[in-house]
């Protein structure tokens, strides 16, 4: 079972780019982050004409996330619980049937936070507070999970081409690199790093200053596992390619390979 995460930067800008690279890549469940559209206005179509059913978390202009998945949903959830003003559309989650049971699914688009000395600092690490707690109580149901997104966090300095730009921004704050800690601490697997400790493994390289021919890129897209996925991890993969596209997003597909059955 192959599960990836993308941050398409509006889907119906990139909806060729999208379906191409589901054609190449083939990857049989995705989330996707930042669709920037409502439910009505997502090319569904499109996309079940690929193979794929599609769940769909929309906002108007910004934010927004969907799963794209080969298997049919058992559930779908949207909206990160533990606060009930929060209307931004950053979270949803899945669960598909396998021949060795369920696998849940979690797809997130963490807040940014930037600049860090107004209000949306303290919502990120709020954010991810939620999110830990959610985590919580989903490994205590011990089934494979991944928690795949944008996590718009640096966790270390080898995540960065030059961490010496970043050292002021929300995505590598002391903070915010401790609140990712303390969600691997729970018993996740960064699957990229679980795979390789290689540098470069960048998938994000910004539109401004010439930051992808630099490869000044950043590593912040993730797919973190429970101990009962991480146990079936075989292979994980970085599509950098995809960032060399014509109109690309800024982000580039991850993917995770679970030696799982596709398959009910």
């Amino acid at each position: 079972m192959r599960i990836a995460t993308w941050n398409v930067n509006s889907i119906r800008l990139r909806l060729d780019n999208t379906l191409a690279w589901l054609k190449e890549r083939q990857p049989d469940i995705v989330c996707l982050q930042e669709i920037k559209c409502q439910d009505d206005q997502f090319p569904r179509a499109a996309f079940e004409a690929a193979g794929y059913n599609v769940a769909v978390h929309g906002q108007k202009g910004f934010n927004g996330v969907a799963v794209l998945s080969k298997l049919p949903f058992d559930e779908v959830t949207t909206g990160l619980p533990g606060d009930g003003e929060d209307v931004q559309s950053r979270f949803i989650e899945v669960v598909v049937s396998t021949g060795r049971g369920v696998v849940r699914v979690c797809g997130i688009y963490l807040p940014n936070g930037n600049p860090p000395d107004t209000e949306k600092y303290p919502y990120k690490l709020g954010w991810m507070a939620r999110l830990r707690a959610l985590v919580q109580q989903r490994l205590a149901l011990e089934e494979p999970l991944v928690i795949a997104g944008d996590y718009n966090v640096i966790p270390e300095p080898e995540d960065a081409r030059d961490p010496a730009l970043w050292v002021n921004d929300a995505l590598f704050l002391p903070k915010t690199r401790a609140a990712f800690r303390s969600l691997l601490n729970l018993g996740l697997t960064d699957a990229v790093r679980a795979v390789s400790d290689a540098p470069g493994l960048y998938t994000f390289w910004d539109y401004q200053a010439g930051a992808w021919q630099k490869n000044n890129g950043i590593r912040i897209d993730h797919l973190l596992l429970s101990p009962q996925a991480a146990d079936h991890l075989k292979a994980i993969g970085i599509d950098k390619h995809a960032r060399s596209w014509e109109k690309p997003s800024d982000h580039v597909p991850v993917w995770a390979e679970l030696d799982l059955p596709a398959r009910a």
